[in-house]
């Protein structure tokens, strides 16, 4: 039997168990709709599985087959089979759970998890992000080819709030529900009132040693459903500065990206970052278990400038690579391969600072580029150390106004 075979077989078998159960554990599709009915078409999709020939197969052979599909569909779309196979019940999802590499090593995105885990050290992951001005909505897709950036794989959604002092960015997984409140919310950008400094906030902590910002008004979401491992609220994990430009002269930005939760070392051979995770000690319990905050604009944020200088010390620093100028095109450029086509003081390219201690091709292996290649779209390259939500909380933060910088 083919893997397509078995594939196809196996959707006849639970179809409505990876629809209807995955999509909702795992933030995939996620709409709103009443708990009652989809914990009913679970119990009846489960019933089913147990009648089934796949229900009493060996765990030998079972884990053969799973490893055949996670080899065979490497890339989405086809890649959704995976995703399906860990949401049939919760022996296939620890199957899946084992099989299934980090982004790190495999190289590929799966599960919503590998959105805060770091990318692969050496190969770039290609994505696009979208702009909607009428609504200040930003949509980050996965590319399916490096050519066009017309289709992809939705990964994060994000939604621009004005506040009277400061500019929030409410991160979340779900594109229809982008809102500090949803559980599907997975951290925020704040920037000051210059829009000069910014924080990335994560929804859970990256480590057990992490700190929590307070906030005057807080309301705990799904309290009785609060993982006991983790505390709810926002952990500052990245800080991004732009270097204001006094003199007003013409150029490109200059910035500058504290990573917290990232240690210099990540970058030297051998170097190990610790990725952020969701609130959760196995998957199969996402994302009821998240916790989250609803709270007001918080006026008393703290943007001192030691964020960026002596507390730094022993994180990870990234800085803008700095770009030549032309002589014939009369402009200033950065080698983009291809990945870049307009002009925009929106595009930079992210790598290793001096200050980390790095140099030579260390100092020069672009971590992060960002770009613009339409009008509203633009493209995010990313690799090890950081992940894909602090990539695009990193490009959010070149699209707010900077009054200082221009």
């Amino acid at each position: 039997m083919s893997i397509k075979s078995i594939i196809q077989d196996m959707r006849g078998e639970f179809g409505s168990i990876s629809r209807k159960g995955f999509e909702v554990k795992f933030g995939y599709g996620m709409r709103s709709r009443s708990h009652r009915v989809v914990q009913d078409s679970l119990v009846v999709a489960i019933d089913a599985f147990k009648q089934s020939c796949w229900a009493n197969l060996p765990p030998e052979l079972l884990r053969d087959v799973l490893m055949r599909i996670e080899a065979s569909e490497g890339t989405w779309p086809p890649r959704k089979n995976v995703v399906a196979c860990a949401g049939v019940c919760r022996s296939w999802r620890d199957i899946m759970k084992e099989i299934v590499r980090s982004p790190e090593i495999s190289g590929k995105l799966t599960f919503p998890i590998s959105l805060k885990q770091p990318g692969p050290r050496d190969s770039l992951f290609h994505c696009h992000i979208k702009r909607n001005r009428s609504s200040q909505t930003y949509y980050l897709y996965l590319g399916l080819n490096q050519v066009s950036t017309d289709d992809g794989k939705f990964l994060l959604a994000a939604r621009k709030c004005r506040r009277p002092t400061c500019t929030d960015y409410i991160i979340s997984l779900n594109s229809d529900d982008v809102s500090k409140g949803s559980t599907t919310y997975v951290g925020k950008l704040r920037s000051n009132f210059l829009g000069t400094k910014f924080t990335i906030y994560d929804a859970q902590p990256p480590h057990s040693e992490a700190k929590f910002t307070r906030c005057r008004s807080t309301r705990i979401v799904n309290l009785r459903q609060v993982s006991p491992k983790f505390a709810a609220g926002n952990c500052p994990i990245a800080h991004i500065s732009y270097e204001l430009n006094v003199l007003g002269s013409r150029g490109p930005r200059r910035m500058q990206c504290v990573m917290d939760a990232i240690p210099a070392s990540a970058v030297e051979p051998g170097g190990v970052a610790t990725p952020s995770e969701f609130p959760l000690g196995s998957l199969d319990s996402f994302p009821s278990s998240l916790s989250f905050f609803r709270s007001k604009s918080t006026r008393r944020e703290s943007f001192q400038s030691g964020h960026f200088s002596g507390q730094s010390e022993g994180m990870l620093v990234l800085s803008n690579k700095a770009p030549r100028w032309h002589e014939q095109l009369q402009c200033w450029c950065l080698n983009f391969n291809g990945r870049v086509t307009v002009a925009s003081v929106k595009n930079f390219q992210l790598v290793a600072s001096p200050e980390n201690g790095t140099s030579g091709q260390e100092h020069e292996n672009v971590i992060l580029q960002f770009g613009k290649v339409g009008k509203d779209v633009f493209t995010m390259d990313y690799q090890y150390p950081i992940s894909a939500f602090q990539a695009f909380a990193i490009c959010l933060s070149s699209f707010d106004t900077k009054i200082a910088c221009e």
